[in-house]
């Protein structure tokens, strides 16, 4: 999506369906063939988690890259640099312990991987299938000896993971696919493994308008449902102004475990500098 694109729009609209397949008639029969394909999913996977991890494999095993939502080689590596770049100027350090949630087929990890020390990226995703393309990421990369974590998991309690241990945790493409439960879920929990002073950086397709989906695959949510969400948790949220500036469709809040929580003392620098200023509101590469 361009930044300049109509962020009012309703995609799940049937007049906007109708436009999009008028100007676009060569996508008629794949999307056709894709919703056939969710509607016998959905009907199979009542849960959200295990109808996308369906999802994930059905895509994965057409094309791994596509999966994650890059439509060529060259774009997974451009959208991997992107997001390195991105924490590396925020402050990403080698000694930091980073989570990626969604973590894919590593189209981003393997630079997180390649930057940090030995043992300190742990990356969870629901699909056993991605997680498969994400260990070949890694031995293509010759990056076995930064023993990195690639876990399988079924939610996002993060419940198998120790209290106050990741200086940083990344969702790229995550919530922009997730309904609002798995969204709480994983803001009631990040905090937990967190360090004070921490952040969480999350993309999300941003509306202005009426929130909505496409699919039951794209949700396209309000920049002030989701800080206000991560502030019923006891968590700080920020819109992330300078992302804008990247060709990037999606939009990204960061959130903040405060640095006093728990009774800590430690202090910001320890972890990275605070967010950058944006404003309170506003199908993308993934």
């Amino acid at each position: 999506m361009s930044p300049h694109a109509d962020r009012t729009r309703n995609r799940a609209e049937l007049g906007h369906r109708l436009r999009y397949a008028a100007r676009h008639p060569g996508r008629i029969a794949p999307h056709v063939r894709r919703t056939a394909r969710d509607l016998w999913l959905r009907a199979r996977h009542r849960d959200h988690v295990a109808y996308y991890r369906a999802v994930m494999a059905s895509d994965a095993a057409r094309d791994p890259r596509a999966a994650v939502g890059s439509r060529n080689n060259e774009r997974w590596l451009a959208l991997g640099a992107m997001q390195f770049d991105y924490l590396l100027r925020h402050g990403l350090r080698p000694d930091h312990h980073m989570l990626e949630i969604g973590c894919g087929n590593l189209r981003a990890g393997w630079r997180f991987i390649d930057h940090l020390d030995s043992g300190h990226y742990y990356g969870i995703d629901i699909s056993p299938d991605i997680l498969v393309h994400a260990k070949r990421t890694l031995v293509e990369r010759g990056l076995q000896s930064k023993l990195p974590h690639l876990t399988m998991t079924d939610d996002l309690t993060l419940d198998f993971l120790p209290d106050e241990h990741f200086h940083v945790v990344h969702a790229h493409s995550v919530f922009s696919h997730s309904p609002p439960e798995v969204i709480d879920e994983c803001l009631a929990h990040v905090g937990r493994v967190l360090r004070p002073g921490g952040w969480f950086d999350f993309t999300f397709d941003r509306t202005e308008g009426r929130e909505h989906q496409v699919l039951r695959e794209d949700f396209y949510y309000r920049t002030e449902t989701l800080t206000a969400l991560a502030a019923s948790h006891g968590l700080e949220a920020a819109f992330m102004s300078d992302w804008e500036e990247l060709p990037h469709g999606q939009s990204k809040i960061r959130v903040l475990r405060p640095a006093t929580a728990r009774g800590s003392r430690a202090r910001r620098e320890d972890v990275g500098p605070a967010p950058a200023d944006g404003p309170d509101a506003g199908h993308t590469d993934g």
